[in-house]
């Protein structure tokens, strides 16, 4: 005689099949949803064009990457983006932590920010991506960004237009602010400072609180020895420096 399997009872089937749909509607929403956030949002073909205006009103000049001290980008990578060259301008991984933090909490309270997403979000969204709505397009302006520059040409644009407080923008205007030299001029311990304010620019400013800038300075250090790219005696001698 013939096997037959087990029946599959006829309300398990009608779930199953609704399950299918329910699926198939979604991923057919999300598609149709991003199809037209991408369509909706600017182009970032012109995002070295903003660097450049937004430098030129604030009389500084962008930066490249004959001009960016090797320990301010490591620095910043250290401790903003640590898969900065491994990832496509998201982190999954922290998308997916801050959203579990954010429906634990019920607030928009984290964000998963790679360093493309914060310059997105700085040119495109005026600083801000505390919604939902928001958040998606900046993952989609980020994306965007991946597309047309560079990794090295993303970190630069960050690193020219980044606010640094005291109403500074980018980090060779807050050279010449917080140490009264060009960025070119600065120490282990002064662009490691810098590479810690972004964090917080108005709480870390080094002439209204140095002992907090010192400690988030301290910090960045530390990564930066975690991370190999400066050794623990480094560290330690720019640990010792004075805030300014």
């Amino acid at each position: 005689m013939p096997k037959h399997g087990p029946r599959v009872p006829p309300e398990a089937a009608d779930r199953g099949r609704r399950w299918r749909w329910a699926a198939a509607v979604a991923a057919l929403s999300v598609t149709l949803i991003w199809c037209g956030t991408w369509m909706a949002t600017p182009s970032t073909g012109s995002l070295e064009a903003r660097v450049a205006a937004l430098d030129r009103s604030h009389q500084t000049r962008p930066l490249n990457s004959e001009t960016v001290p090797r320990y301010l980008a490591e620095a910043v990578i250290a401790v903003e983006d640590q898969n900065f060259y491994l990832d496509r301008g998201v982190n999954l991984e922290g998308l997916v932590r801050a959203a579990g933090y954010d429906l634990l909490h019920l607030c928009t309270c984290e964000g998963g920010s790679t360093i493309t997403e914060q310059l997105a979000e700085d040119l495109y969204l005026h600083g801000s991506d505390r919604s939902i709505w928001l958040r998606w397009v900046d993952i989609t302006l980020a994306l965007k960004i991946e597309d047309h520059l560079s990794k090295t040409q993303v970190l630069d644009e960050y690193l020219s237009e980044v606010r640094l407080g005291n109403g500074t923008v980018g980090m060779e205007q807050a050279s010449r602010r917080y140490f009264g030299q060009p960025l070119s001029r600065d120490d282990l311990a002064q662009l490691a400072m810098l590479a810690g304010l972004p964090q917080a620019p108005g709480v870390l400013d080094p002439l209204r609180n140095p002992e907090g800038a010192k400690e988030r300075r301290a910090a960045v250090l530390r990564q930066m020895a975690v991370d190999g790219y400066i050794s623990m005696a480094q560290e330690r001698r720019a640990d010792r420096a004075p805030a300014l």
